[in-house]
């Protein structure tokens, strides 16, 4: 880029970012329009698991570098074996406890360089379950937690006393995969909402937030970036109910275990209902080596009575599912839902 006369690179790349803001300021002040949850009401069950960098091998000598990890997952395998098993979407773990992200994302870089890989792998994923007719969900949290990442925590500006770089950085963050995405990226399911708001049940904000709110409509119309029927959930933690906005499209649904069957499609608070289940591992992360992948925690009845009391209600059922860093499931529970599938399908 070659600077104009009294236009400089920075004064450019300020006018985009203020422009930007603009835009954004706009989208969250309108009245909020829900986007349309039918897809995923007619869905039975969906698959997540949790594939971080956190992420051990089975195997001992199967550990790689994150960033190479990254590169040898097998995008297509991973949905093939998801969609056999009778899944309609898949929920996939972006950031976790660590700001460490299977894709590229300057505002990323620009916080903490080598947190980002080249392989765009969310994309593949993404590609891969549309290829399928399948929908993709992206989960992603702010990786400003009990310090589980003090590095990440202290340069996206969540310990400064001023929080207006943590709020640019993270809708910088979301915005530029937003935008990047479009309509590959069917919703968002956004978690640990706690450590930035003390408001709801839980409250694990480790910062003085000075008076500070952060701003969630804000954050949800960066969300929505590039495709405004973009399912956004705003998660209030494990069996709870608080809403931190209502900007926001689907229950986060957050249940562990078969619990907490629905009554109907919607929240009182006219949310699409949801439920998320841990199906085997209760650490959701294969965070130990050399440590055999978990079993389901269920019986393949129980688990299909679930499903089938959850979809009367038009409510779809999330199964997290057990998963090394080389990308392999916990065989186990996949075939328990197989025959759940087949169950459901009788």
């Amino acid at each position: 880029m070659r600077d104009l006369p009294g236009l400089t690179r920075r004064k450019i790349l300020k006018g985009i970012a203020a422009a930007t803001t603009i835009s954004l300021r706009r989208a969250w002040t309108q009245p909020y329009r829900q986007a349309n949850t039918d897809w995923f009401a007619s869905c039975r069950f969906g698959i997540s698991t949790h594939w971080t960098a956190q992420s051990q091998p089975v195997g001992q000598d199967d550990w790689l570098p994150f960033e190479e990890a990254v590169n040898r997952f097998d995008a297509k395998r991973y949905v093939q074996q998801a969609g056999d098993a009778g899944a309609q979407y898949i929920i996939f773990t972006s950031c976790h406890a660590l700001q460490m992200l299977p894709a590229p994302c300057e505002a990323i870089d620009r916080v903490a360089p080598g947190r980002t890989t080249r392989r765009d792998l969310v994309g593949d994923l993404a590609d891969a379950c549309h290829a399928r007719g399948m929908h993709f969900i992206l989960y992603y949290n702010h990786s400003c937690n009990h310090g589980d990442d003090p590095a990440w925590e202290y340069a996206v500006g969540y310990h400064a006393a001023d929080k207006s770089p943590l709020t640019r950085n993270l809708l910088a963050i979301v915005g530029e995969l937003g935008k990047r995405y479009g309509s590959r990226v069917d919703g968002w399911w956004f978690d640990s909402c706690f450590s930035l708001d003390p408001r709801g049940i839980y409250d694990s904000v480790t910062t003085d937030l000075h008076g500070y709110q952060f701003p969630w409509e804000e954050f949800v119309a960066a969300a929505r970036a590039g495709h405004d029927q973009r399912l956004v959930s705003l998660s209030s933690g494990m069996l709870t109910h608080f809403l931190y906005s209502s900007h926001q499209d689907y229950e986060g649904g957050e249940a562990n275990d078969l619990v907490a069957v629905p009554s109907s499609r919607y929240t009182i608070d006219h949310l699409q209902a949801h439920r998320w289940v841990c199906l085997d591992n209760p650490d959701w992360v294969h965070g130990r080596v050399t440590t055999p992948l978990a079993k389901p925690r269920f019986k393949n009845e129980s688990v299909t009575d679930y499903v089938r009391a959850c979809n009367q209600s038009s409510v779809p059922v999330t199964f997290n599912i057990d998963i090394d860093r080389t990308g392999k499931f916990s065989s186990d529970s996949l075939a328990l839902l197989s025959d759940v599938s087949r169950l459901l399908h009788a």
